[in-house]
């Protein structure tokens, strides 16, 4: 398995699908199949157009919470590696906003556990967002 700090970050500036998608492989020759996860900013939300969203979390409860999430999936999913990417800040509509990138031997825990993975990162780890609109800024409550 790959390094676990290199594994899951949080960070400010963008990231690269592809060198994530390539660390991920890097770890094991035995990966037939590799699921991705990409979530990005959009332009509109609960019926409000939107400019921007900014993120903000509790880093020193979010990263390790992250890690163990990672390591949990894996117990769970027989994966072979993972990875998952946050970014903070101001991030534009349209901008990349999470990365996830599992890794099995086969594509089925792949996909389970990728979609695992956003769906217990949106209720466990503390990250929170607030969107800018035409009609100010509020923060939103996370969806399911």
């Amino acid at each position: 398995m790959g390094e676990m700090k290199d594994a899951v970050r949080i960070q400010l500036e963008d990231f690269s699908q592809d060198e994530e998608v390539r660390a991920l492989q890097a770890t094991s020759k035995r990966m037939g199949g590799i699921a991705t996860f990409l979530g990005c900013a959009r332009d509109f939300s609960e019926g409000r157009e939107v400019s921007e969203i900014s993120f903000d979390a509790y880093e020193r409860m979010a990263l390790p919470e992250m890690q163990k999430l990672r390591a949990e999936a894996i117990e769970r999913f027989a994966l072979l590696d993972a990875r998952l990417v946050h970014r903070l800040g101001v991030i534009r509509a349209g901008e990349a906003i999470v990365f996830i990138a599992t890794g099995a031997e086969h594509r089925a825990p792949a996909l389970d556990a990728c979609r695992w993975m956003i769906d217990e990162l949106k209720k466990r780890v503390p990250i929170w967002k607030k969107e800018t609109t035409p009609q100010g800024e509020s923060w939103v409550t996370p969806h399911p």
